[in-house]
């Protein structure tokens, strides 16, 4: 094993490849722990260790603590994300013919979709970043001090300009990770921000077994939920359901080819963490827009107050059944925009390729279609119930930090992801993959 991770350092390469995004995450997390002028530390600090539990714990373990410390890259790689979801929306349903064109202009299109991507995510970046300003300015500290020094006009102006230009930067730094380095950039700064949350909950952990807060028996039953999650996680991530292909022969000249068999490989989880990613993304927007109306009220019902509630409590009814609900739909709408079926059917009939029992062309596009279906219902329920169910565990046992089932799906999505184009790069150069047999084993799932 220890042979196998020296070889990855033996690809001249590889290696630059891997410096670079270390060198990138280690930018990365210095511009997280430096704060913006005219906040009080304490005061903010103990506003978040009330909403260690809640949404806004969530988005500071999301934003590797960049949150609590009002740093210049508080705001994350959250509106880049969001301003994703919303071109993904419109070009999926069609909404403006000009994206739809440019879907289809090949390399061309792609960059002007990237590049309006971009202007969309510093909009969305101002708008999160004055909501977030807003709230803090207006709440206090549960000691009753003020968060903000000064909350004057040049303050707002200095800090949201401050974070526009740290999300602007954090997304500049996750491309230059995806075309430079190892891995997907985006993923890894989040993967980077919840990584290095895991020591200091450790240690918080064994401090308060030390202090006899907590039992010994409560620790390892909190570690036996993670463990199972992880594990429960790692299955769904390596399962596939393989549809069989055949190859009729046929004579070109004076050889005869064809007459193969393969697999069609759809994963379980076809969307990895995007639907996660995605899902905790619109979440953070009703929160955001209840800080510009904090006393908007419907026939006197408080609106603005009871959707920060909501948001607030992670192990509420409402809360899980919207996350859930968010998930399964991107789940659906990502694999919907991802994976053609019609598309699939017309190549394998015109390769010669046939699935045994189905007809090729028409039929063979709805059976795919069915599976995939099928599938990702699988795939979709099973992460939804991973994302939700440890925050109900871990709220009953009193767990004392915030790290549940959500994460757990993206820390093991990018791990493998990562691991597997590192594995690609280590075939290729004819060295054994770090992980046995070369390659991240798959396991094949069956749904008729």
């Amino acid at each position: 094993m220890l042979k196998n991770f020296a070889d990855i350092f033996k690809v001249p390469e590889l290696r630059k490849k891997i410096l670079f995004t270390l060198l990138i995450i280690i930018a990365y997390r210095i511009g997280a722990v430096l704060p913006i002028p005219g906040i009080n530390a304490e005061a903010l600090k103990s506003f978040f260790a009330v909403q260690s539990n809640g949404l806004l714990g969530f988005f500071d373990m999301f934003s590797g603590g960049a949150l609590n410390r009002m740093s210049i890259f508080s705001m994350g790689i959250m509106p880049y994300i969001n301003s994703s979801i919303i071109m993904s929306l419109m070009q999926g349903a069609h909404i403006i013919p000009y994206l739809d064109r440019l879907g289809r202009d090949g390399e061309h299109g792609r960059k002007k979709l990237t590049q309006i991507t971009r202007y969309g995510m510093v909009l969305l970046s101002a708008f999160q970043s004055f909501g977030w300003i807003m709230m803090i300015i207006r709440i206090p500290s549960p000691s009753r001090i003020p968060v903000v020094v000064d909350p004057s006009w040049s303050w707002i102006i200095l800090a949201g300009s401050t974070l526009v230009a740290g999300s602007v930067l954090i997304m500049w730094l996750g491309e230059q990770v995806t075309e430079r380095g190892i891995g997907n950039g985006i993923s890894l700064i989040i993967f980077a921000g919840i990584v290095e949350r895991l020591p200091h909950a450790v240690l918080s952990i064994v401090k308060l077994i030390q202090m006899e807060e907590i039992s010994v028996i409560l620790a390892l039953m909190l570690a036996i939920i993670v463990i199972i999650v992880l594990v429960l996680v790692v299955w769904i991530e390596t399962a596939q359901r393989k549809i069989p292909i055949h190859y009729a022969k046929k004579m070109i000249g004076r050889k005869m080819y064809g007459g193969q068999t393969s697999f069609l490989p759809i994963k379980v989880d076809q969307s990895g963490v995007i639907a996660v990613i995605f899902a905790v993304s619109v979440l953070s927007a009703p929160l955001t827009l209840a800080q510009f109306t904090p006393e908007w009220t419907i026939w006197g019902f408080p609106i603005a107050r009871k959707i920060t509630e909501w948001l607030s409590a992670t192990n509420s009814v409402i809360y899980s059944l919207v996350y859930a609900f968010i998930i399964i739909f991107f789940y659906y709408f990502n694999n919907s925009i991802s994976f053609d079926p019609k598309d699939l059917a017309d190549n394998m009939k015109k390769s010669g390729g046939f699935i045994p029992g189905i007809r090729p062309g028409e039929p063979t596009s709805v059976y795919i279609q069915k599976v995939l279906e099928r599938v990702t219902l699988v795939g979709a329920l099973f992460v939804a119930c991973i994302a939700v169910l440890p925050d109900y565990l871990k709220s009953a046992l009193g767990a004392p930090f915030f790290f549940g089932g959500t994460l757990l799906l993206i820390v093991v999505g990018v791990s493998l992801d990562t691991a597997g184009q590192i594995e690609s790069h280590l075939i290729m150069r004819h060295y054994e993959g770090f992980i046995k047999d070369g390659r991240v084993r798959r396991r094949w799932f069956k749904v008729k």
